[in-house]
């Protein structure tokens, strides 16, 4: 770990020969950080603003916008830290689903029926079940607006859509914000699915994104703010504080930084990957290994006959990736709020195995293997009501190409159309080579 003395030292050159691009925008600042390419790991935008003794928070008032994930290289939470430099006041803590500890963390606890979250004594407002934008009262109150948490690197969670209303009420009230970028967990350089179409724009499709995007939660709220994205095009007064060491071909496991599940369900790196391809099964009557050890990593149902499955996705060759057989049966899950699907029933299912991160394509395997069980089970195959598998592809096409029997191939096709104009689009938001 570097000293905050050479920190400084290197602070005093700002930008001079750090391999952060020097790019300049209408309505955000990137923040100026050292060249620290000598040290190996990655530092996160949590990591960078420790080292400067949390100067920028200095008698400040603020809100904060997290959850459990923002923690430093040591494992060390955010609002810790900030309670222990002890030169700011936290007034109000906002969260996301699943709240600020999530729902396996013995923190959560600790906050009682008020709300309140005990070390800051600052009240816990919920955006998500609760609010949807923070109440004009905490943005009356506070002197700036701090984001901090890790997200999927997939826009089917919640969290960039949450973010943008926060983002929405700071421009109304002209209350700054202050963003510690994270690295995308899953690749910077690799995308896949869709663009939403307006009309299917959703939480889960909240802007022009495609379902696996490639960019940092900073580079997404850059390109929001920029391109007005949030409410009648309203800007905010946004800050990020980039990492340092972070390349866009970087898995999370390579970035020697501290694991904390982004999503209750999600344990692990691999299973976050299969997320961003098998979270499209939400949208059925399937089973996807909610009420296992293994979401995300299975898909089934009592009536699902394998055999002939199975036969048809070893013929199509995947790369990175194999398929067995499983028997099991879902019981409960503490990772999700409703009940399985199938609970307590005797499942049949095809479980995946991703043997090379690199070439395996998460999407292009879920909606083949959707596609193989709504032919091979025209009857039993189900969507779920209200067409809510639209708003979680962003279109309407896997909906239509299923019930015209086309093959799944015809939706790559459509969507690398969609990611060769987004990989253009993007480039002038890019903070990381």
């Amino acid at each position: 770990m570097f000293t905050k003395k050479i920190f400084i030292i290197i602070l005093s050159s700002l930008l001079y020969g750090s391999d952060i691009p020097k790019v300049k925008f209408e309505n955000s600042i990137i923040l100026p950080i050292p060249d620290l390419s000598f040290f190996e790991n990655t530092y996160t935008g949590l990591d960078i603003i420790e080292q400067m003794d949390f100067e920028p928070f200095e008698n400040k008032k603020i809100a904060i916008l997290t959850n459990h994930t923002a923690v430093n290289r040591n494992g060390k939470h955010l609002l810790d830290l900030i309670h222990k430099a002890n030169n700011s006041n936290v007034l109000f803590i906002l969260t996301f689903e699943n709240g600020l500890w999530g729902v396996d963390d013995k923190r959560s606890t600790l906050i009682g029926r008020e709300g309140v979250e005990p070390l800051h004594e600052a009240p816990i407002i919920d955006l998500f079940d609760t609010y949807v934008y923070p109440p004009h009262w905490v943005m009356d109150e506070v002197d700036f607006l701090l984001v901090d948490f890790q997200d999927t690197g997939s826009r089917y969670a919640t969290y960039i859509a949450t973010m943008s209303k926060v983002f929405e009420a700071a421009s109304n009230h002209k209350v700054p914000v202050i963003l510690l970028d994270r690295p995308n967990p899953i690749r910077g350089d690799i995308l896949e699915g869709p663009i939403p179409r307006t009309e299917y724009q959703s939480y889960e499709s909240y802007h022009l994104l495609p379902i696996r995007h490639g960019l940092t939660y900073g580079e997404i709220s850059i390109m929001i703010n920029e391109m007005g994205w949030i409410d009648k095009s309203k800007k905010v007064d946004l800050t990020v504080v980039p990492m340092a060491n972070w390349n866009r071909n970087h898995w999370f496991s390579e970035t020697a930084l501290v694991w904390k599940n982004p999503k209750p369900s999600i344990q692990n790196e691999e299973t976050l990957l299969a997320y961003s391809g098998m979270d499209i099964f939400r949208g059925t009557n399937m089973n996807i290994g909610f009420g296992t050890e293994t979401p995300y990593l299975i898909v089934g149902a009592p009536w699902l006959s394998t055999t002939f499955l199975l036969e048809k996705l070893r013929s199509k060759l995947f790369e990175g990736v194999e398929f067995s057989e499983i028997s099991y049966r879902p019981h409960g899950s503490s990772y999700h709020k409703r009940v399985p699907k199938y609970d307590g029933q005797s499942c049949s299912g095809i479980k995946i195995f991703i043997k090379n991160k690199d070439t395996f394509e998460p999407l292009k395997v879920a909606t083949s293997i959707l596609f193989l069980i709504n032919q091979l089970h025209p009857r039993e195959f189900q969507w779920e009501a209200n067409d809510y598998i639209d708003k979680l592809f962003g279109t309407n096409e896997l909906r239509v190409m299923a019930a015209q029997k086309k093959p799944a191939s015809h939706l790559t096709a459509i969507w690398s159309q969609d990611i060769y104009k987004f990989s253009e689009f993007r480039q002038k938001f890019l903070i990381y080579k």
